[in-house]
């Protein structure tokens, strides 16, 4: 049991001394959630969006959707230190070691997952500069916790991904595939409800969806979901990605 504990955290550590030691990839992650909060908050301010409760304005409104954003993408991206780490012979040191794959799938998860809520904790401080108005302690404490399950749920998804590809280019371009339609699809920028009735299915099935509206639930008081609804199925989403994740690895480093 000791060498399992020892294992996850000798990965989780390696991966905060890779983002402390990486100033542009910290800057970097940062700057496109910025950007979307600065010019979309401040071009919509003063504009009426169809779906947003009465006396919450577009930053308030938007300052969750884009904390979710920032944990998409320095999540499902954290999939990408698999391909490196295959590449440079690293992680056919780490297999060959005493200790069950499951701990190493949830090492590289709680590294992953421990940058990416940073990452959000960043964010969401700074939106303040923008007139965001921060909840009570307690508010924050169950946002940390829909950022932790937001992040660990697509880290599990990259490693999906990561497990079943060789090239590093190639999972860029699929990752971004994939992960702007989540964003998208996700109430992140504006309600679900203001989408076609037959793509509405597709924002229900989508991870994300529960996470920006736990989100934005516990930072503003406003959301579509019971808080608990929202913690439920996120959970369970998960939960499943986590089973998923574990045997995509496991088997790609069997074969």
């Amino acid at each position: 049991m000791n060498r399992e504990v020892t294992a996850i955290y000798v990965l989780w550590l390696r991966e905060m001394k890779r983002f402390f030691r990486a100033k542009s990839r910290v800057i970097g992650t940062l700057g496109m959630p910025l950007f979307f909060m600065a010019f979309l908050g401040f071009g919509f301010r003063t504009s009426t969006v169809p779906g947003i409760p009465e006396g919450i304005d577009y930053i308030t409104y938007l300052v969750p959707g884009i904390v979710g954003m920032t944990l998409l993408f320095s999540s499902t991206f954290a999939g990408i230190s698999v391909l490196w780490d295959r590449e440079f012979g690293f992680l056919k040191e780490i297999m060959v070691a005493p200790v069950s794959r499951i701990s190493i799938v949830l090492g590289r998860t709680a590294g992953g997952a421990t940058t990416s809520l940073l990452q959000g904790v960043l964010i969401l401080l700074l939106s303040g500069l923008m007139g965001f108005s921060y909840p009570g302690l307690l508010g924050f404490l169950a946002a940390a916790l829909f950022m932790l399950l937001i992040s660990t749920t697509f880290i599990s998804m990259g490693l999906i991904f990561a497990s079943n590809m060789k090239d590093i280019h190639g999972f860029t371009l699929v990752m971004n595939f994939v992960v702007f339609p989540i964003f998208f699809l996700s109430g992140a920028l504006f309600p679900v409800e203001n989408l076609p009735l037959w793509v509405q299915p597709l924002s229900y099935a989508d991870p994300l969806t529960y996470g920006v509206d736990g989100l934005r639930g516990v930072l503003t008081g406003v959301s579509s979901f019971p808080l608990m609804t929202d913690a439920v199925i996120l959970t369970g989403f998960f939960l499943l990605l986590l089973v998923l994740g574990a045997w995509s690895f496991e088997r790609s480093e069997s074969t």
